[in-house]
C-alpha cells in the first residue's frame, strides 16, 4: 500500500510541551506550572452573555468574518489601548489567535517564501510556516539582549527571499517585552526591506510595570501589520476558542477566504461573550493582572533565594530561569524533576534549540500551588548541589 501521508506533516515534531504532560496525568500527587492557561474562571458576567445568547436561540451561523458588534468593539478597544484607529471591515474573528497565525501565513507565502521566526517562542509558529509551504528562518534571541529582537539580528538573516517577520511581543515562554524605541528601529527595517509584520500580542494585557506598546503604532507600520489577539489569556476564556486579527484589509480579505472554506465561522456563542468581554472586563483584567504581578514577584524572589539565575519577565505570566550551570541538559532535567519531585515544567528548547539550557514556569497557578512547586524545586537543586 502506497504511503497515505503527507510528508510535510510527518516532518513536523509533535509539541515537545505535551510527553510531560501525559506522564502528570498518570502520576499521584504530581504538580505541574507547564500550561499556558490562566487558573481563573471567566468572569461571570461574560459567561451569563454566552449563557443568555443561548437562551435566545443565538445558534445560527454568524458572518464569516464574525459579528459586527464584535468587531466594533475590537476597533474601540484598538483606539482606547493603543491610540490607533481601524474599520470593521479591517477586522476579522477567528477561532482563537492559533488559526489567525496560520491563515496570516497561508495566504500571504509562495512556497519557497522566507519567514523570520524569533526564538525562544510560541511553538505554533514555525510548524505552521512550513504547512503554508514557507521556509523558517529562525532568529535566536539573547538572553544579555532580555530576549528582545534586534534589528542587526534581522539584518543577518533576510534575503531576497524573505517576505514576513514574526513578532512575538510580549513573549512566550520567556516574558520579554519590546518598548517603543525598540520597536521604532525594528520598523525602519521592515519598511527598508519591504516586509509585512505578523505581530502576536496575545498578552498585550499581561503586562507588569510597563504598557505594551504594539509595533501598528510606529509611523508606517499600521499598513504592513497583521495584529493577532484574542480572548483566552486576558479574559481567562482558553476554551471560548475566540481571536481575531487586523490588517490591510487587501490580506484580511484573503485570510477569510481560507477561514470561509475551512471553518466558517467562530463560534457564535463565544463571539456574543467576547463582546461583553471587551465592554465591560476592563476590571476583570486588571484583578487578575495585579494577582499574576504577585505572583511573578514571588517566583523571582524565590529563584534568587536558591541561587537560580532568571531573566525578569515583564509580560505574559511565564519564568524562564537558566539551568546551565547544573550540567543537565533543559529536558534531563526536567525529566529528573518531574521524577524526583513529581514536578512539572517544560524544557526550555521546547521553544526552538536556543532555548536549550532554560526552563519554561508558568505563574497562572495559585499561590499555594506555586509555594509547594518552589519547595519541590528547592529540594531538587540542593540534591543537585549534594
Amino acid at each position: 500500500m502506497r504511503n497515505r501521508i503527507s510528508d510535510k506533516v510527518i516532518g513536523i515534531k509533535p509539541s515537545g510541551i505535551r510527553k510531560y504532560f501525559d506522564i502528570v496525568s498518570e502520576m499521584q500527587d504530581a504538580i505541574t506550572l507547564g500550561v499556558g492557561e490562566p487558573d481563573f474562571d471567566t468572569p461571570w458576567h461574560i459567561r451569563d452573555e454566552g449563557i443568555y445568547s443561548l437562551e435566545k436561540g443565538r445558534t445560527f451561523y454568524t458572518s464569516n468574518a464574525g459579528l459586527l458588534e464584535l468587531k466594533q468593539e475590537v476597533c474601540k478597544y484598538m483606539e482606547r489601548s493603543q491610540g490607533i484607529s481601524y474599520e470593521p471591515s479591517q477586522v476579522f474573528i477567528t477561532v482563537g489567535g492559533s488559526e489567525a497565525i496560520d491563515l496570516a501565513l497561508r495566504a500571504m507565502v509562495n512556497p519557497g517564501d522566507e519567514v523570520l521566526i524569533p526564538q525562544p517562542s510560541y511553538v505554533s509558529y514555525e510548524p505552521c510556516a512550513v504547512l503554508a509551504d514557507a521556509t523558517p528562518v529562525i532568529i535566536e534571541l539573547k538572553a544579555e539582549n532580555d530576549f528582545r529582537l534586534k534589528p542587526e539580528e534581522i539584518l543577518q538573516k533576510i534575503t531576497e527571499k524573505t517576505r514576513i517577520l514574526v513578532l512575538p511581543y510580549p513573549n512566550n515562554p520567556t516574558g520579554a517585552i519590546m518598548e517603543r524605541e525598540d520597536l521604532e528601529k525594528i520598523a525602519k527595517v521592515v519598511i527598508e526591506r519591504d516586509l509585512i509584520v505578523i505581530s502576536d500580542e496575545i498578552y498585550a494585557e499581561l503586562t507588569y510595570e510597563k504598557k505594551h506598546v504594539s509595533i501598528v503604532q510606529i509611523p508606517g507600520m499600521k499598513e504592513r501589520t497583521i495584529l493577532i489577539n484574542g480572548f483566552s489569556k486576558a479574559y481567562a476564556m482558553t476554551g471560548w476558542r475566540l481571536g481575531y486579527c487586523i490588517g490591510p484589509i487587501e490580506i484580511i480579505r484573503q485570510m477569510l477566504k481560507i477561514h470561509q472554506f475551512a471553518i466558517m465561522c467562530a463560534p457564535t456563542t463565544s463571539q456574543y461573550a467576547g463582546i461583553e468581554a471587551l465592554k465591560n472586563g476592563d476590571v476583570d483584567v486588571q484583578k487578575m493582572r495585579t494577582e499574576y504581578n504577585h505572583r511573578r514577584r514571588y517566583l523571582m524572589h524565590a529563584f534568587a533565594e536558591m541561587g537560580l539565575p532568571c531573566f525578569e519577565p515583564f509580560g505574559a505570566f511565564y519564568c524562564f530561569p537558566e539551568i546551565r550551570k547544573f550540567g543537565l541538559t533543559s529536558d534531563d532535567f526536567t525529566m529528573k524533576l518531574l521524577q524526583q519531585e513529581k514536578l512539572a515544567v517544560v524544557p526550555g528548547d521546547a521553544f526552538g534549540s536556543c532555548g536549550e539550557g532554560f526552563i519554561r514556569i508558568s505563574y497562572a497557578y495559585s499561590m499555594d500551588t506555586l509555594k509547594q512547586a518552589m519547595q519541590r524545586l528547592k529540594h531538587f537543586i540542593d540534591s543537585l548541589h549534594a
